[in-house]
Formats: C-alpha cells, sequence, structure tokens
C-alpha cells in the first residue's frame, strides 16, 4: 500500500471525532493545574494560603500564552487556574477542540515546568459562548470564585495554624457564612479586605496600544510608533464594574 493511500487510511481515525467552534461564538479556554493540591502542598513547600513565587510562575505562564500565536484578547488567572478569551475572528486550525485543549494544556504545562524546576501538568476545555454577555457573566463567575476561595483558604489556614486539624478545619468552615468567616478571620487580626486585590479577585492581561520610540531608515531619524504592549493588572474592579471591564475590551478589541 503507497504510502498516500496508508495516510488517507489512518488519518480519519484521528479526525473523526473531531469537533469544532462554530464561527461567531466566542472562545473560551479553561486551563487548570492537574494534581496542584499535592505539588504545593506536599511536593513543593509554599507558603499557604497564597505565595507570591506561585503567583509569579503563573503569571509568567498566562504572559507565555498570549503569545504562542492565537489572537488572545483578554487573560484571567486566579489559583491554579487560566482563563484565555480569543478574538472573536479567531480562527487557527479552523477551530478544532482538539488542537486548541492540546496545544494550550501542552504549552501551559512546558512553561510552568520549566519556571518550577519539576515536573507540572495542566489540563484544558473550551467553552463556546454565543454572546458578550455570556463571555463577561463567565469572567464574572471565575472572579467571584476567586473571592470564595480566598476567603475560604485564609480561614481555612488560620485554623490549621491554630492547632485544628484538616478534617476540624474544613467542618467549621463549611457551617459559617459569609460574614461568620470576616468575623473567624477578624479575630486572628485579619480584615479580609485589606488583603491584596490579586489574593480575592484574580489577575488580569490585556493588550494596550503604547507609543513606542522607532527609527525610520529613510529619513534616518526617530519616530513614534504604535506598538501593542500586554498590561498586567493586580487590581481588578469587582461585581457590574468587572463586567464593563471585560466588555470594554472585547469591544476594543472588536473595534482594531
Amino acid at each position: 500500500m503507497k504510502f498516500d493511500e496508508l495516510d488517507s487510511k489512518m488519518r480519519v481515525y484521528e479526525t473523526v471525532n473531531d469537533t469544532v467552534v462554530l464561527p461567531g461564538n466566542y472562545i473560551v479556554a479553561r486551563i487548570d493545574g492537574r494534581g496542584f493540591t499535592r505539588l504545593t502542598k506536599e511536593v513543593h513547600d509554599f507558603e499557604k494560603p497564597f505565595d507570591i513565587r506561585f503567583r509569579d510562575y503563573m503569571v509568567a505562564t498566562v504572559q507565555h500564552l498570549m503569545q504562542t500565536g492565537f489572537n488572545v484578547v483578554y487573560g484571567y488567572t486566579e489559583s491554579d487556574e487560566i482563563s484565555l478569551l480569543f478574538h472573536i475572528s479567531e480562527a487557527a486550525f479552523s477551530r478544532k477542540h482538539r488542537k486548541y485543549n492540546s496545544i494550550l494544556a501542552g504549552e501551559a504545562s512546558a512553561k510552568f515546568s520549566v519556571l518550577l524546576g519539576d515536573v507540572a501538568a495542566f489540563d484544558c476545555r473550551l467553552s463556546a459562548l454565543p454572546n458578550k454577555q455570556l463571555v463577561t457573566d463567565y469572567f464574572r463567575w471565575r472572579n467571584e470564585d476567586a473571592h470564595r476561595n480566598s476567603l475560604n483558604a485564609h480561614c481555612y489556614w488560620q485554623l490549621r495554624k491554630d492547632q485544628h486539624s484538616a478534617a476540624e478545619a474544613t467542618k467549621k468552615i463549611e457551617r459559617m457564612t459569609t460574614a461568620e468567616k470576616n468575623e473567624l478571620l477578624f479575630s486572628y487580626q485579619v480584615n479580609f479586605n485589606d488583603l491584596p486585590s490579586w489574593q480575592k479577585r484574580g489577575i488580569g492581561f490585556y493588550w494596550e496600544m503604547v507609543d513606542k520610540e522607532g527609527f525610520d531608515p529613510k529619513r534616518e531619524q526617530p519616530v513614534m510608533v504604535k506598538r501593542r504592549q500586554l498590561q498586567i493588572t493586580y487590581e481588578l474592579p469587582m461585581k457590574e464594574t468587572y463586567n464593563d471591564f471585560v466588555n470594554d475590551i472585547i469591544e476594543k478589541s472588536e473595534a482594531l
């Protein structure tokens, strides 16, 4: 059998179940650390509940993902997860799920592993969202999840430091309201409102056009040119203001 015939015969088994994100839908990828609870609490002794070094590894990983050939207009990270919003017209790899999932998980795993100096793995899933409202709702969801998880984590680790077992701390927090959790922290002289915003709301990444000095070889003189530069914000807005923030990024990206 000739190679071309063999290639056609076998390739169908790889592609028969291919699914794509239909045109006109926004693509959002969520990339999650696999087994990071053990990796960050047992294998590597990161500070609890939040560690600056781990945060910076996640920031560098998002920066890498936003510059790997895809047209990503917004990135977001909280804890060990990353969310990426692609431009509405992104058509790389014919918008195939398997290509985005495999490439993004692989790139994230490789970058984080290099930074950590150990093997770290991420998985990836895609959401196909048909309108801007659902896109802003998605990122609002992750923003609120960050806030809830941060409050729980600070409570949990305060109790652990106060000689509670893992089971005792978990059970105690499960029965508490948000107000009671804030009171618990306050009893340890911790005001949740005063904690760094990135711990409570995550970190955002977006592109902005900035002025850069270039050089005109014809006129042999410096000139000011516009260049796209990745911006990082550790102080994300909250609630409806955050929805407006994400929507503004989407509209600016589509106006270019």
